[in-house]
């Protein structure tokens, strides 16, 4: 009986083994199902982003507002939709999460066809979409305008990230305010 057991078990292995030979022979130029799918420019841009995921703080900069200066901002940053979405909260550290009474923008990056795309819910009241590029060197993914939904008087305009290393990375955004553009820079360091 053990051998008959053994026997079957042997013809299994030996018809599982000549199955994937002859499915190899068939499509020489398919990948081994360990081969790491390639990755288009967007996606590459995106799991960079997604590896700033944690919580941050540092102060911000406001060269066309010196009264904004100086405030020391909280960031989140959290992975989320089982890895298709990114998202990025801001406000001010030490204030309760009272979106009644503080500022408190949520922005979603996530990868749309070709292009990585950010939307910006802003406290103005609109939603500005941007695209986003990745430099050659790997450490800074800037993102231009492409569209808003609501009133364009008052909108996010233009970002910049940059990573300086694995705890560390800055934040340049550009408001608008009517025509003027309101820069705003964010030194953030990373607190977990």
């Amino acid at each position: 009986m053990k051998s008959r057991i053994a026997l079957s078990v042997l013809l299994v292995l030996i018809a599982t083994n000549a199955f994937a030979a002859d499915a190899a022979a068939t499509q020489p130029d398919a990948q081994p199902s360990s081969a790491a799918p390639v990755l288009s420019d967007a996606q590459k841009s995106f799991v960079t982003m997604k590896s700033l995921a944690g919580e941050w703080e540092g102060p911000v900069t406001v060269a066309d507002a010196p009264e904004m200066s100086g405030a020391k901002m909280h960031l989140s940053l959290r992975v989320t939709s089982r890895g298709n979405a990114l998202v990025h909260e801001f406000q001010e550290a030490g204030t309760p999460l009272d979106a009644t009474k503080y500022d408190h923008p949520v922005t979603m990056f996530y990868v749309d066809g070709d292009q990585l795309t950010l939307i910006h819910y802003c406290d103005a009241g609109n939603r500005p979409r941007m695209t986003g590029k990745m430099s050659p060197d790997g450490k800074t993914v800037e993102f231009e305008l492409k569209d808003i939904s609501g009133s364009p008087e008052y909108h996010m305009h233009h970002s910049v990230i940059t990573l300086i290393d694995a705890n560390h990375h800055t934040e340049d955004w550009t408001f608008m305010m009517k025509d003027k553009p309101i820069h705003a820079h964010f030194d953030l360091q990373r607190k977990n």
